[in-house]
């Protein structure tokens, strides 16, 4: 073997075995610093650690109208956004880190990386400077949804909101994202490891196996619930009408502005809180479209996911049928002028482009093991002072707002540089 190829296997073997170090090491520094989950439970079941936003003992968790006073209609500051994967949702996360930064709004953030100890359920030992008592306004990062620990963080008439996906369209974006770090998919060999995969699932699929969760009804498992339930179990229903008492407002990714539409009316925002581009979105030749055929299996494979999104996009038009279509088609071409306007305002070249083509790392976004098919932004170089904190706002990645809102993301860091170091 000639030397500089010997050099560089063994120059790989040394990464990889310090990689492995690393990550060890990163491991069990976490351990220590967040306690474990049945501890944090432990924790504030005692009297004094109920918080005093909580609900009182015995409150319906039924939500009411979010702005029920006749007549009037003041801006709602108390938001639990429960994060769904792969649902548009970093983008609805700018929305609200630009509303809570522009209010002075109180975050709970995770502590040390940017989701609640995920897949585990949330806990609010979590919450970074977490202690007895404490109240915030808005709750919003990746999470396994635990109700009763969220509500009560938050005082009792906050709104709570969710978005999902068409079942078998996000299973194909998660398959994408997350099939590497799924060790069960390692076994498909072909070149389109999805459509192997949807031949027979249950050959490859360990519901034990490790990030298992991300590759069936991933919606049901970040709602808090049994992602391998029966689907013939009376619990499946019991669960979705449970969501539904739970969240004010369900809004669907295939109708986005319709959705935020109807969540500026539910918060009494302003037209400008709702403004947005769309962020953490892939190259299209990197999201094949799933065939009529493959579809059909992607959405019987998350059969409990469909069942969910079906309910809610029948609740969904509902809504809108309420708030009145015409006014709903004025409100979604005005949303539309006004990001169009953004845009020409903001972004240099007028569109998203690869990773490869951004110029500032602050708008650099997370990418993927492996690949870098997450587009980003270029901010124009000259903006005029009225828009330029708005422009740099709407543009920046989520890591990066998140350190520009102060939190602690030491464990991200580290994962970043180990994967900057390994070429991951």
């Amino acid at each position: 073997m000639p030397l500089p190829q010997k050099k560089r296997w063994k120059s790989m073997a040394k990464g990889l075995v310090l990689g492995a170090l690393f990550t060890s090491f990163l491991l069990l520094l976490y351990s220590y610093a967040v306690p474990p989950l049945h501890a944090g439970l432990a924790s504030i079941r005692t009297p004094e650690g109920v918080a005093p936003c909580s609900p009182a003992p015995g409150e319906p968790e039924t939500v009411g109208p979010a702005n029920s006073s006749v007549g009037e209609c003041q801006p709602r500051r108390d938001i639990v956004f429960m994060k769904t994967h792969k649902t548009a949702s970093s983008t609805l996360l700018n929305i609200l880190f630009r509303f809570g930064q522009k209010h002075g709004l109180k975050f709970a953030f995770p502590n040390g990386r940017n989701d609640f100890d995920y897949p585990a359920f949330f806990a609010r030992s979590l919450v970074q400077d977490y202690h007895p008592g404490a109240c915030f306004n808005i709750i919003c990062n990746h999470m396994r949804f635990h109700y009763d620990e969220v509500r009560g963080l938050v005082p009792p008439n906050a709104t709570f909101i969710t978005v999902l996906r068409d079942p078998a369209r996000l299973f194909e974006s998660s398959f994408h994202y997350f099939g590497s770090v799924v060790p069960f998919t390692w076994k498909l060999s072909g070149r389109d490891k999805l459509a192997e995969f949807l031949e027979d699932p249950n050959r490859y699929y360990d519901p034990n196996g490790y990030n298992a969760h991300y590759l069936r009804n991933l919606l049901f498992f970040d709602l808090g619930y049994d992602s391998d339930l029966d689907p013939g179990s009376p619990q499946v229903q019991e669960h979705i009408l449970e969501v539904e008492r739970r969240f004010h407002l369900v809004l669907l990714q295939e109708y986005f502005d319709e959705s935020l539409v109807l969540l500026k009316d539910l918060l009494c925002w302003e037209l400008e809180d709702v403004l947005y581009f769309k962020l953490n979105a892939r190259r299209a030749s990197a999201v094949p479209r799933l065939s009529g055929e493959l579809y059909r299996r992607a959405t019987a494979w998350n059969v409990l996911d469909a069942r969910l999104y079906r309910h809610f996009n029948a609740s969904f038009w509902r809504k809108v049928e309420a708030f009145g279509q015409e006014r709903m088609a004025r409100e979604v071409a005005a949303l539309r002028h006004a990001n169009e306007h953004m845009r020409r305002i903001c972004i240099d070249g007028g569109h998203a482009v690869d990773a490869a083509a951004i110029q500032d790392s602050a708008m650099q976004p997370w990418q993927p093991l492996g690949t870098k098919s997450i587009l980003g932004y270029n901010l124009k170089k000259s903006i005029g002072q009225r828009h330029a904190q708005l422009c740099r706002r709407m543009l920046t990645p989520e890591i990066q707002y998140l350190m520009d809102l102060g939190v602690n993301l030491w464990v991200t860091k580290l994962w970043k540089f180990i994967r900057d170091f390994l070429h991951w």
